[in-house]
């Protein structure tokens, strides 16, 4: 994850994001992207971009996967990410998670600019430089706009995504399916426990996953599951505020799915009472004293008298 982040653009405007047609890591890719030339990345500033001049080009720490710089301008800072061993296909698929959470008007994500091949080998994305505040974020606001955002990034067309992306620089595949607990069986659990085997070898850990993958049908009984619009992958390298105190989320491997799945990864995020509280407050699935007596913890409102 990067300490700063950005938006990319494709060619094309987010608006229209139902509308793009599916991407494979394999396939041609649908998009227009950058012309090439000496520095498409300082082309594409210098023009749609608005800026006459860019006056400093800094590094940013923290990734692992990808190249970090923020381009310093007298437009304003933009936020870029590049990286020499891959096309453009993954930061397309990185856009289009940013931009259908930026589309939800919740909370508060870099927006994507422009995604394109660099010169010779390697691809980039552009996007909104956040600068970024002193503290991780509050965990009651974080809890109430995560929700909100659940709330308002719903889907017709059932589980999955647009395009498949990465989790990480693992694939992850999203193609649409209309059962949770299919989706969540071959496309989560199944296509994992296949990766591990097909590296590491173990057969004992890819048959027990395949028998909870069998069985885990009555863990979702009597439960109302509608695919909403996840982060997918919210460990706590990918969660900070703004300058403001805002809660900001970034690097996402977005999909729709059941809503508690965002959890899955709240082992490493640090989520604790508040963040529960204020969530279930706003998206309530059970009672919500059930809800929140099978996370351990009190209403937001109690926390805060505490």
């Amino acid at each position: 994850m990067v300490a700063h982040l950005g938006l990319i653009s494709l060619g094309v405007s987010f608006p229209s994001l139902p509308s793009l047609p599916r991407l494979g890591f394999t396939k041609r890719r649908p998009f227009a992207t950058a012309a090439m030339s000496e520095d498409p990345i300082q082309e594409w500033i210098l023009t749609e971009g608005k800026a006459t001049q860019i006056t400093r080009i800094r590094p940013i720490g923290g990734g692992c996967i990808n190249l970090a710089n923020c381009y310093d301008t007298d437009a304003g800072s933009f936020f870029v990410k590049t990286n020499r061993s891959i096309g453009p296909s993954m930061f397309e698929a990185e856009a289009i998670g940013l931009g259908a959470m930026y589309e939800t008007g919740t909370i508060r994500v870099p927006k994507p600019f422009k995604v394109g091949p660099l010169r010779n080998s390697g691809s980039y994305i552009i996007m909104e430089f956040i600068e970024f505040g002193v503290s991780r974020s509050n965990q009651s606001v974080l809890g109430r706009k995560l929700a909100e955002m659940h709330k308002a990034g719903k889907s017709e067309k059932g589980f999955g995504f647009p395009v498949d992306n990465t989790i990480g620089s693992t694939p992850q595949i999203n193609t649409w399916c209309s059962d949770w607990i299919q989706f969540y069986g071959e496309q989560r659990l199944g296509y994992q426990l296949k990766l591990a085997q097909d590296q590491y070898g173990d057969s004992t850990i890819y048959q027990k996953g395949q028998r909870l993958i069998k069985n885990m049908a009555p863990l979702f009984e009597n439960i109302s599951i509608e695919p909403c619009l996840l982060h997918g992958d919210l460990w706590s390298g990918n969660i900070s505020s703004d300058k403001n105190g805002e809660p900001v989320i970034l690097d996402p491997a977005c999909y729709y799915g059941h809503s508690e799945a965002e959890f899955g990864m709240s082992w490493c995020a640090g989520f604790g009472g508040s963040f529960y509280g204020s969530y279930f407050e706003v998206l309530q699935q059970q009672p919500l004293e059930a809800l929140l007596n099978s996370f351990n913890v009190v209403p937001a409102d109690e926390t805060a008298q505490a």
